[in-house]
């Protein structure tokens, strides 16, 4: 795509593969699920013409990048070191930190744990949600929404990838990437995703089949396990981070979501955003800006815009 560059490096035990234009101050984009580096296809030709080194590396387990099998290498102490490995090798102190979905995740894991590499942090989609020290966030999250919420549906290694072997990859994917009904996902055991042959998709402008069709053949090579380690590790991430229990973070952020996104739209999150509880755990957060019309897939689907958002952001500093 235009330019765009990609090679391996080797981070933390593993390869890793990265996708990059530009020169000049590094802009580190990572993805959620079920994406890759691609995602930030257009976020990357924007910035890298404006004068920055856009870097989107696909994280571990997905695309290009090595898999380790193991669900417990999946940790947020992994994936945070994989980051400082990668900063190290791009030779800078510091990044302007993009992030969406898991990505955002792992975004706040890295402000929290190492705030001095992180000069500012665009956050999309999800909110930074404090540690609860009482109670193991999947038993919590059964609590607040059922045994059919995706994220449950999901911590039992090899059942949700036989389903969606079942369903087929790229109609998985058309239905997640497309999806814009309003949150706590769920995923009942009768045809989880919601797929009906007689009701086909269409595709929105935004999403092209060339688009679908690289996401799918990439899956279909790597599998789906990788991407899903990340929630089958969110016990673990609750045991590992005791330490930081009510720990502020301080990193400056801007908060970017979709007014339609199945995670602002899960009950508590848009309450906890614009009543003080978010701003309250992130001192620093300087602007919080909810796009009317978008869903969660933001950074493809409001493209323009968020280039923008970035840039008039990570341009102050």
């Amino acid at each position: 795509m235009e330019g765009i560059s990609h090679r391996m490096v080797k981070v933390n035990g593993i390869d890793m593969h990265i996708a990059e234009k530009g020169r000049g101050p590094v802009v580190l984009f990572l993805h959620g699920f079920p994406e890759l580096w691609y995602t930030w296809r257009h976020q990357i030709l924007a910035l890298s013409s404006l004068g920055y080194h856009a870097v989107a590396p696909d994280l571990r387990g997905y695309g290009d990048t090595e898999a380790p099998a193991s669900s417990s290498s999946y940790s947020c102490l992994h994936i945070v070191g994989d980051l400082i490995e990668l900063i190290d090798y791009l030779g800078v102190e510091q990044v302007f930190l993009v992030a969406h979905d898991w990505g955002a995740i792992i975004g706040w894991y890295l402000c929290l744990f190492r705030p001095d590499r992180v000069k500012a942090y665009l956050c999309l989609s999800v909110p930074y949600m404090p540690r609860n020290p009482e109670m193991k966030p999947v038993e919590g999250m059964k609590l607040a929404f059922g045994e059919d919420y995706y994220i449950c549906r999901f911590q039992e290694p090899g059942v949700i990838e036989e389903e969606i072997s079942r369903a087929g990859t790229a109609e998985v994917l058309k239905k997640i990437l497309t999806g814009r009904r309003p949150g706590p996902p769920r995923l009942p055991k009768e045809n989880p995703f919601g797929i009906y042959p007689e009701n086909p998709i269409t595709l929105p402008s935004w999403l092209t089949e060339a688009d679908l069709s690289f996401y799918a053949t990439k899956y279909s090579q790597k599998g789906f396990t990788g991407g899903l380690n990340f929630y089958r590790a969110l016990d673990l991430n609750w045991e590992l981070t005791a330490s930081w229990t009510g720990a502020p973070l301080k990193v400056p952020v801007k908060f970017v979501v979709g007014e339609l996104d199945m995670v602002y739209t899960t009950p508590g999150i848009k309450e906890f955003v614009s009543s003080g509880g978010f701003k309250h755990h992130v001192p620093l957060l300087e602007d919080i800006v909810v796009m009317e019309g978008a869903g969660h897939f933001i950074n493809q689907e409001k493209a323009e815009e968020i280039s923008n958002h970035i840039y008039d952001y990570i341009s102050k500093y």
